[in-house]
């Protein structure tokens, strides 16, 4: 009978309203992460979840004159299969960026 070895995962997920500032610190996080050498799948770029308002410019009048908004949240995703303790205290001691939101998953 064969033995599998089975692999851990840890799964990052990066979200900002901001393109570029995801963009750089994925770039930020793969290049820590390449120099402790662990294999890293990754950035994936998920779809943009494009929320849309529509506010009537006038309080009870004028229907038909209306602005319109729209908030884009910009997603990525890495993967870091077979996590060592030494990644793991890297991601605890992260000093994140103003609007940006990470999400740790391990499975």
């Amino acid at each position: 009978m064969a033995q599998t070895k089975t692999q851990s995962k840890l799964r990052i997920r990066l979200k900002s309203y901001d393109h570029r500032l995801v963009d750089k610190y994925a770039k930020q996080l793969i290049d820590l992460l390449a120099k402790e050498e662990v294999q890293i799948k990754g950035p994936i770029p998920l779809p943009t979840e494009i929320k849309r308002y529509t506010v009537n410019r006038a309080t009870h009048v004028y229907n038909d004159s209306r602005e319109q908004f729209e908030i884009r949240m910009h997603k990525r995703l890495i993967d870091v299969v077979n996590p060592t303790q030494r990644v793991l205290e890297i991601f605890s001691s992260l000093d994140l960026p103003s609007g940006i939101e990470i999400e740790i998953k391990t499975f």
